[in-house]
């Protein structure tokens, strides 16, 4: 990059700190966790940006875009940096536009919405709204270091997603505020249904510059690990006490031998040869899962009350996408997908996969509640990777079967599982950035103003 910008940045900055041109750093910056995935690995490595600009308020994202859009400087948005797919990895070079020092919570409101700068780590807010009587309705294994911004951009759920669904449900994102990529970037708010223009975009079409985040009332939480003799016990207990209504649970996660063997430090939990079910329940509710597990054949290996991100172990970092890691540290050949069940023939669908991968592919099923109420199977199975080819069958039976694939082997908004049908993310893109400058390269489907009229105009 021409040092004339880099000197522009910082000027505009008015702090030349928070312009990064190291090497290094400007190279560790420009990655996030896409190396779960050896075929994004493959495609992604070495993908950097030219320099890194970390704004601290609206106003200055807003100038940073404006001299951007006028110099025809790719804009590509980090958060954290923990998402799976390369969201946050510049496929341009350009300016990497790191949000994490927006890190402002402005307030709890006394209805239960959190108004927050995009920077701010989702374990922060859970810690403060706990504070206040309130709790995140859903949160990603990674809590402690993600940031909101980035779980609105890139993720969907989590922890609690069991009781309260993913992000697109339920009105759990109130408001979005963010800044466009025009001539006079501005700030716009979107209300309502109109969040959805904005979510899981990537930021393709917008940088987030605030968020109002709906929550839940804590609850007083204990941690409990089940055992049981096949993964069809530990399947149909955990079922029955995910879809239960009678249980108050953040967390129901049911795991196929070998995959406990694969965490190290709670190793001592897994009894050699067995399925475990990770719970969050209700303090309250303790005693009672722990007398029905008894009743079914299972086993309590570990219980205790969970005294919040602190707490040892935290079961948390063994569920979600945090399995995954656990697996590769065993074996790194190991990678995996992420899959939604049909509730009425999850059974029939695991056999069938079961029957024709064998061992390729290891179960790990996370519950869910969607959009319409109805608490679903989810998986993130850990598969063992043998080349692209293979994955793209055990992708393709999985789809011919009837289970859903959100492919996290693809480096696109739309190839991800999480763009809409409606289009609205596109729309959106085409009204906030017609150049095409913010994170160019993930919006396939998008074609720039100027692509398209040289396409109008041969």
């Amino acid at each position: 990059m021409d040092a004339t910008h880099i000197a522009a940045l910082a000027s505009i900055l008015g702090d030349p700190s928070r312009v990064l041109t190291q090497p290094l750093v400007v190279e560790q910056l420009s990655r996030d966790f896409y190396w779960y995935s050896p075929v994004l690995r493959r495609q992604l490595d070495g993908k950097v940006a030219d320099v890194v600009v970390q704004p601290l308020t609206a106003e200055e994202v807003q100038s940073v875009l404006r001299y951007c859009h006028a110099k025809d400087l790719p804009v590509t948005t980090r958060g954290a940096g923990t998402g799976n797919y390369g969201q946050a990895v510049p496929l341009q070079g350009g300016v990497l536009l790191d949000l994490i020092r927006m890190d402002t919570i402005e307030e709890i409101q006394a209805a239960g919405v959190a108004v927050c700068q995009p920077g701010v780590r989702l374990g922060a807010l859970e810690n403060e709204a706990r504070k206040k009587g309130w709790e995140l309705r859903c949160y990603p294994s990674t809590i402690v270091k993600a940031s909101v911004g980035g779980f609105l951009g890139g993720g969907s759920g989590g922890i609690g997603s069991v009781a309260h669904g993913g992000l697109r449900d339920f009105d759990t994102v109130r408001a979005i505020e963010l800044v466009t990529m025009e001539p006079d970037p501005r700030l716009v708010k979107h209300e309502g249904e109109a969040v959805h223009e904005i979510l899981h975009a990537w930021g393709t079409n917008g940088i987030i510059t605030r968020i109002w985040l709906s929550l839940t009332p804590a609850v007083a939480w204990s941690q409990c690990v089940l055992a049981f003799d096949t993964f069809d016990l530990a399947l149909d207990f955990s079922e029955r006490i995910a879809t239960g209504d009678q249980w108050t649970k953040r967390l129901v996660t049911t795991f196929e031998w070998p995959i406990p063997s694969f965490f190290t430090p709670v190793r001592q939990y897994a009894p050699e040869g067995k399925a475990l079910v990770f719970f969050l329940i209700a303090s309250e509710q303790l005693a009672a899962l722990e007398s029905a597990a008894e009743e079914t054949g299972g086993q309590v290996t570990y219980s205790g009350s969970y005294q919040g991100l602190r707490t040892r172990p935290l079961l948390s970092d063994y569920t979600w996408n945090h399995t995954t890691l656990w697996a590769m540290k065993s074996d790194e050949t190991y990678t995996y997908l992420q899959c939604g069940f049909h509730p009425d023939t999850v059974r029939d669908q695991l056999r069938r996969l079961k029957q024709h991968f064998g061992s390729e592919i290891l179960f790990h099923m996370e519950f869910m509640k969607n959009g319409e109420g109805r608490v679903i199977p989810g998986a993130l199975p850990v598969v063992y990777f043998t080349g692209e080819e293979r994955l793209n069958e055990m992708i393709a039976f999985c789809r011919d079967i009837g289970v859903f694939v959100a492919n996290p082997h693809v480096n696109n908004v739309e190839g991800g599982g999480r763009y809409r049908a409606d289009n609205v993310q596109l729309l959106a893109k085409q009204r906030y950035d017609p150049k095409g400058l913010l994170n160019p390269g993930k919006m396939v489907s998008f074609q720039s103003e100027t692509a398209a009229t040289g396409a109008k105009n041969p």
